[in-house]
């Protein structure tokens, strides 16, 4: 099984497409992580099944 995933998400401002890792030994999680295009605070959403495969990631407007 993999750790890290390496999945591509839209950029909730620009709409760049950028690949994100990660890291499915956390388990589901949030977190906030900057586009590398635009600079902006995007939130990060990953779901992880309880067999530790990723189900979803979502990025989203932080100011929304």
């Amino acid at each position: 099984m993999r750790l890290i995933e390496s999945v591509t998400v839209g950029c909730p401002y620009c709409g760049e497409m950028l690949d994100l890792s990660v890291d499915l030994s956390a388990g589901s999680q949030d977190y906030i992580e900057d586009c590398q295009v635009c600079c902006e605070p995007m939130e990060v959403h990953v779901e992880v099944a309880a067999d530790g495969t990723l189900q979803r990631v979502a990025a989203r407007r932080q100011d929304a």
